[in-house]
């Protein structure tokens, strides 16, 4: 009985099979085949098709493993031998900043303080009285002569104050860790005579004691000209902002954006526009506000892969030093060409050790802007006291931003600790023509933006443009990781170039690893979401000097073509 028994069931699962067959394959939404696409997934580096639906990666092979992919309704995209990497990953900029440039005077390429001046007076020219002149890009490093009553090397508020006396103007400097107002903002913020420098920052004065117009570091905080901004018009603005950003983000191939030091009240519009699907890429957030308002609103605020994996929020960002332009970076030795001044930390240790404690204690990450060599060891100190053991920590992935000098033997620490190097590679190239003068040419070779020696010492190096202090232009960072040639052809040190592949895993992966979103993000691999770029030229390939004419022909959000090259 039990054999008939036996028999039955087998019978009627054959029959079952017959009965129910298995259901075909689904066909992909997108195919794009005959390329070159670098996967950065070890298990298989290279392909020449790849297939996507429901924005995920479904398969990845030869173009004939992917013909059955392929079905009447999939969008075919004939790559034609062009190279595809991973959609790039800015791993430190700012956001709403680069949107704001658009709608400020870009001093970027500005010559000289008389060139600054003439786009100040045409300003004027223009906008009804008492409206806010601003600007940012300039660096008075950069001009092909100093003003004649320059302080210091800085420029005057004078010629401002001539050309827009009832307007109040605020020009940020390149670096974002200083600026020049005329005496109308000066006015508006109370800065006069006898105002004392503010913690962590300096007024500059002329020979009688008066504000030269010059704040230094956190002194440019005094005067802010969205104070009084009202709820509406700040969610206006931040929107308008994003759009902005977005749109020139995905122009260039940036499918996931860092940015590094937003409010709480911008974190709660770009949470409404990610729930509503309104965000043109996906964001990483570092919140910027001081410890004592953030606390509370930690718990609620942070927030993993909202809106189908567009908005994160679980960075703080806290700031150990300012910048090696204004001379505020902080260094163990006095600088070469001030040797009364080694800088300053732009907070108290004992503050910063608070903020990485709340960190701790709340599941946040913790990103410390640290630009001399005295702020990094002084930040890598700090993070080992707090999180003593090396295997917690490395699990936290605590990140410092920059790491632009760093001494020879904290090199190593980087990896020791599982601490992430946010670099910048473009600020090499852009910076380097001045940095000797800075802090000596010895110096200059052993610690500066140290990227080989990083990785060598085994630590996670992604890279970012730091946008809009620098433009937001991924291609001429890639250029500067593996070249370091600086205008006019000059190399910076080039034993700590990358190659092209650790350029390119820097700009991708890396950056995802610095997020926490390794598995989503930063490859090409089935089950990842689908983000990735077309480009016009081969990156890995091509000689150096055509690097910085590479191009996104298309960039690829999860699944949707989201730019396209004319």
């Amino acid at each position: 009985m039990m054999r008939v028994v036996a028999l039955l069931c087998l019978l009627w699962g054959l029959v079952a099979c017959v009965s129910q067959p298995a259901e075909a394959p689904q066909n992909a939404e997108l195919v794009l085949r005959g390329g070159r696409i670098a996967t950065l997934d070890e298990r298989v580096p290279q392909a020449q098709a790849i297939a996507l639906r429901g924005g995920r990666i479904v398969a990845l092979g030869s173009d004939a493993e992917i013909a059955s992919s392929i079905g009447p309704d999939t969008q075919v995209i004939e790559l034609s031998g062009r190279r595809v990497i991973p959609g790039i990953v800015e791993s430190h900029a700012h956001l709403l900043g680069v949107g704001e440039l658009r709608e400020m005077l870009d001093l970027r390429a500005a010559q000289s303080w008389e060139e600054i001046v003439r786009a100040v007076e045409q300003a004027a020219r223009t906008l009804p009285e008492g409206t806010w002149i601003r600007g940012r890009g300039w660096h008075q490093e950069k001009w092909s002569s100093v003003p004649a009553d320059a302080v210091d090397g800085w420029p005057v508020r004078s010629e401002l104050d001539r050309v827009a006396p009832r307007h109040p103007v605020k020009l940020e400097h390149a670096s974002g860790h200083a600026s020049i107002v005329n005496g109308a903002a000066l006015e508006r913020a109370g800065i006069a005579a006898d105002r004392t420098d503010p913690p962590g920052g300096r007024i500059l004065r002329d020979g009688s004691g008066k504000p030269t117009g010059v704040l230094n570091e956190l002194a440019s905080e005094l005067v802010d000209p969205a104070r009084g901004m009202s709820t509406a018009e700040h969610e206006a603005a931040v929107r308008r902002q994003v759009a902005l950003a977005g749109a020139e983000a995905l122009r260039l191939g940036i499918t996931s954006f860092h940015t590094a030091g937003e409010t709480l009240a911008t974190v709660r519009v770009l949470r409404a526009m990610a729930e509503a699907g309104e965000l043109p890429l996906r964001l990483s957030v570092m919140l910027s506000e001081p410890d004592e308002v953030i606390a509370p609103e930690l718990a609620r605020v942070r927030v993993i892969g909202a809106g189908d994996g567009m908005l994160t929020v679980r960075g703080i960002k806290r700031y150990a030093d300012g910048a090696l332009g204004s001379r505020g970076a902080w260094l163990l030795e006095p600088y070469s060409d001030a040797p009364e001044n080694r800088g300053l930390p732009s907070i108290s240790m004992e503050s910063l050790e608070r903020s990485a404690v709340l960190a701790r204690d709340h599941g946040f990450q913790l990103c410390v802007h640290a630009i001399g060599d005295s702020a990094n060891r002084a930040v890598l100190d700090l993070f080992q006291r707090v999180i003593p053991s090396r295997d917690d920590l490395r699990a936290q992935r605590w990140r410092i931003e920059h790491a632009q000098h760093v001494d020879r033997a904290d090199q190593p620490r980087f990896g020791e600790l599982g601490v992430i190097a946010a670099v910048q590679t473009v600020h090499c190239i852009s910076d380097g023509p001045w940095v000797p003068a800075r802090i000596g040419m010895q110096r200059a070779a052993n610690n500066a933006y140290p990227w080989r020696s990083l990785l060598n010492g085994g630590a996670v190096l992604c890279n970012g443009t730091d946008a809009p202090v620098e433009p937001l232009d991924p291609f001429a960072n890639f250029h500067a990781a593996v070249t370091r040639s600086m205008a006019g052809g000059a190399l910076f040190f080039p034993g700590e170039a990358l190659s092209r592949e650790q350029a390119l895993r820097a700009a991708t992966a890396a950056g995802a690893y610095a997020a926490f979103q390794e598995r989503e993000l930063g490859a090409l691999s089935p089950g990842m979401r689908a983000d990735l770029v077309v480009l016009n030229q081969d990156i890995l390939s091509v000689p150096d000097a055509q690097l910085r004419d590479t191009r996104a022909d298309l960039t690829i959000l999860g699944g949707r073509i989201v730019y396209r090259a004319p």
